[in-house]
């Protein structure tokens, strides 16, 4: 009789031990899944902190701001002529210059940008440097407008292109070409008024 209940207990003590290994075991996983995870978190934190610490030697990291210049209250355009104001000494010009007015939500003009200065008969757009200032300045539309020292009013194949060229790539950018318009000694010529279709 005695010699069953030592069995009994010896077999108890036995499934215990086992039982007591398998959570131990267990636990010794769990400790190593979290161990593994921290170190992958580890790991991580390191590699941005050794990236950022690596490409500063390689490639210097560009940082963007914009300096604003006080002025007046902005002018809201409303028209082609409300820009007529602000291109008052293009009029008066012997060379050509490219000039795209910024403007914000409400059609306020907030800034201006000269993108280029040409010659007698031309001026060299590209549409990288018309977006450029543009999206410094967080406008929500521009305006472009070029002066024909030549006085010749009408717009020539180029100036069609050029439009094209910038609707498309406004349109990409999330900034719209409200309109281009030509400067004379005697008139301004709206591209929007006169070749509507380019904008649908």
């Amino acid at each position: 009789m005695n010699s069953t209940v030592a069995r009994k207990v010896e077999s108890k003590s036995l499934s215990e031990s086992r039982r007591g290994g398998q959570n131990q075991s267990q636990n010794m996983g769990v400790i190593k899944a979290r161990s593994k995870k921290q170190s992958k978190a580890k790991s991580k934190q390191v590699s941005s902190r050794m990236i950022k610490n690596h490409l500063k030697y390689i490639v210097p990291q560009m940082k963007l701001a914009l300096i604003r210049e006080s002025g007046p209250e902005p002018i809201v355009i409303t028209s082609a002529d409300s820009i007529g104001q602000f291109v008052e000494p293009l009029r008066h010009s012997s060379e050509e210059y490219f000039i795209a007015f910024h403007l914000d939500t409400k059609l306020r003009v907030i800034g201006f940008h000269e993108v280029s200065h040409g010659t007698l008969s031309a001026s060299l757009v590209h549409s990288r440097e018309v977006f450029k200032a543009a999206i410094l300045n967080n406008s929500h539309a521009i305006i472009v407008a070029h002066n024909h020292p030549s006085g010749v009013e009408d717009a020539s194949k180029e100036d069609i292109e050029t439009t094209k060229r910038l609707i498309a790539g406004g349109e990409l950018l999330g900034v719209q070409v409200l309109d281009h318009v030509i400067v004379t000694a005697s008139s301004l010529y709206s591209l929007r008024e006169n070749y509507s279709h380019l904008w649908f």
